[in-house]
């Protein structure tokens, strides 16, 4: 407020009269910004002075954008305007906090304008014609300084959406039918969400975890353990993080700390699965069992044993469900004792497979003899439901379609629905317990832990689940969207379709009879991926179904909100997508 006054004094003191603003983005900013102070012909010349000067340099901003049609003018030009009413708000509030009334009243009588004529203008941006008109991918200006996922890649510039759509810079309409990476539970653009986004940034968009506690965190602790099973529901406790590769981290940490103490010491080794994915930082990249991503950073990775999943489409027993008696999972016990039960802490998994494998869900009974198992050996259950969890498969969470409870639970992407970064751990009351009554502390945490802003997201898009019973939609909607992807069986490379819920994979082989894959050079997913872009519609591909070598697959998994007409739209554009990638691949 001293800064505003002394700039005020300066003015009296005979600061120049500010040139009156162009039309335009000029007219913009001064309306907008009049408007929000709620001062109108009442504002001082120091407000239309500084207004002035950032429409100025917004409707410099705007001719460049015109004329160059970059996207850093298009910015420039967005946050010049911005500043411009920002300054008018700033201004007016300062005024009425702590400008003397008599002293605001006397400058008037020397400085009062006229009222604008007519209503305030719109603020100022591109005309939908000019959008429309450039590229829908980056150009490599504009790329210049940002590092994606491929740097030899040409990705669509997305701008909005809304629903299950997404709609580019060109103005072309994706449907989005894998809900990005099987996150946007309930759809893009839901208004209920967006509005707790801006009234708690300005309520408390921060504390830190070591210093406090908020109820937004308490709140969504609260409701993330009523969905989970079991006596989880009573005494589980949730650590919050940002999104499923801290949140395993932080199982792997916590299964460690649990032992510890315990005073079993020794027990540190996390068994896990090949053909699963369980993140990408080193401590989750460690358990993931894809071949792939593993491969580059081999040595920096801690060596940890993986046993065979539960995969009957290739089984490597070669053996047939359900005279199998779940040869798979007795593998769990036998490397158990080969590493040396004293060693072993936790075993962590997915009850459906999702990003390896494709939406692989386990047979009945194999989470029932992994929780024995578990048990017999004083070894805690992880399940990884990160991408499964918060209705994925038709209930709070695919463990329940097996009736076990774990000590474990990881979860992340469909907690907040793709509206924030965000994942959690729920810990069995036992595990809790344990580091409470230990050393009382958790050795562990990250600085976005807890954060208020993502906890209140994550409690509005929970509200929005259960006021919509958007779980009991996805069984529903699961049982029609799976019963209309078997008509993809009439092309020929379509082998396997499999699932649960509204999370589906199909797997592309080249031969049906024999299951034999294409090889890893024909690129087969990536090539599926493409014709499916071009059709405008979007999948979630993945390889390496066949001992992590080759094998494709892709995934089917949109928004719990899709409607049947949308599911049909998704189908006929899938259809077209499989027909144009199938004329383009290796002969069988």
């Amino acid at each position: 407020m001293k800064r505003h006054g002394a700039k005020r004094a300066a003015a009296r003191r005979g600061k120049p009269e500010a040139r009156k603003p162009q039309a335009g983005a000029a007219e913009a900013g001064r309306g907008k910004a009049a408007a929000r102070s709620g001062k109108g012909p009442g504002k001082t010349i120091l407000a239309d002075a500084a207004i002035a000067k950032a429409a100025a340099h917004a409707e410099a901003s705007m001719r460049a954008e015109l004329r160059n049609r970059t996207m850093l003018a298009e910015r420039m030009a967005e946050e010049a305007v911005t500043e411009a009413e920002e300054i008018g708000m700033l201004l007016g509030e300062d005024e009425e906090e702590g400008e003397d009334d008599s002293e605001k009243s006397e400058e008037d009588q020397y400085f009062l304008k006229p009222p604008a004529q007519g209503p305030p203008r719109p603020r100022m941006r591109p005309a939908p014609a000019l959008a429309e008109e450039e590229p829908a991918v980056a150009t490599a200006l504009e790329a210049a300084h940002l590092f994606p996922r491929n740097l030899k890649t040409d990705y669509p510039v997305a701008v909005r959406a809304e629903g299950i759509w997404i709609h580019d810079r060109r103005g072309k309409a994706y449907l989005d039918g894998c809900s990005g990476a099987v996150v946007c539970s309930i759809g893009h653009g839901v208004p209920e969400v967006a509005g707790v986004i801006s009234k708690q940034a300005r309520r408390l968009a921060f504390a830190h975890s070591s210093q406090f506690v908020t109820r937004e965190a308490m709140e969504l602790a609260a409701r993330i353990a009523c969905l989970a099973p079991g006596d989880m529901k009573k005494t589980g406790r949730v650590y919050l993080v940002s999104g499923g590769s801290e949140a395993v981290e932080t199982a792997i940490k916590l299964s460690r700390q649990y032992h510890l103490e315990r005073g079993h010491a020794s027990k540190f080794k996390i068994i896990s699965r090949w053909q699963s994915y369980h993140g990408s930082t080193l401590g989750a990249l460690a358990v993931t069992g894809n071949v792939a991503r593993r491969e580059p950073y081999t040595p920096l990775v801690a060596s940890t044993p993986h046993i065979p999943p539960c995969f009957c489409y290739r089984c490597p027993y070669d053996r047939k469900f359900p005279s199998c008696d779940i040869a798979c999972v007795d593998e769990l016990e036998r490397v158990i004792r080969q590493e040396g039960p004293d060693t072993v802490a936790a075993f962590i998994a997915e009850p459906v497979v999702g990003a390896t494998l494709g939406a692989v869900p386990a047979v009945d009974g194999y989470w029932q003899r992994a929780r024995a198992i578990c048990d017999k050996y004083d070894v805690l259950l992880i399940a990884d439901e990160v991408m499964t969890g918060i209705g994925r498969t038709g209930k709070n969470f695919a463990i329940d379609h097996f009736k076990v409870v774990p000590d474990l639970i990881v979860t992340g992407k469909g907690l907040s629905a793709g509206y924030t970064p965000l994942g959690a751990v729920i810990a069995r009351g036992p595990v809790a317990e344990a580091i409470r009554s230990g050393r009382g502390y958790f050795e562990h945490g990250f600085t976005y832990s807890a954060n208020p802003l993502s906890a209140a997201i994550g409690n509005a898009v929970l509200e929005y689940i259960e006021k919509h019973g958007l779980i009991a939609r996805a069984a529903r909607t699961g049982r029609l969207l799976g019963g209309r992807l078997q008509s993809l069986r009439r092309h020929k490379v379509v082998g396997d379709i499999r699932g649960m819920g509204m999370m589906w994979g199909v797997e592309i082989v080249r031969s049906r009879a024999t299951r034999e894959p294409f090889p890893p050079s024909a690129k087969v997913s990536r090539r599926l991926y493409d014709a499916c872009l071009e059709e405008g519609l979007l999948i979630y591909p993945g390889s390496g179904t066949r001992e992590g070598q080759d094998g494709d697959h892709f995934i089917i998994a949109p928004a719990f909100t899709i409607t049947t007409a949308e599911i049909d739209e998704l189908l006929a554009r899938l259809h077209r997508g499989l027909a144009r990638a199938v004329k383009a691949l290796p002969s069988s």
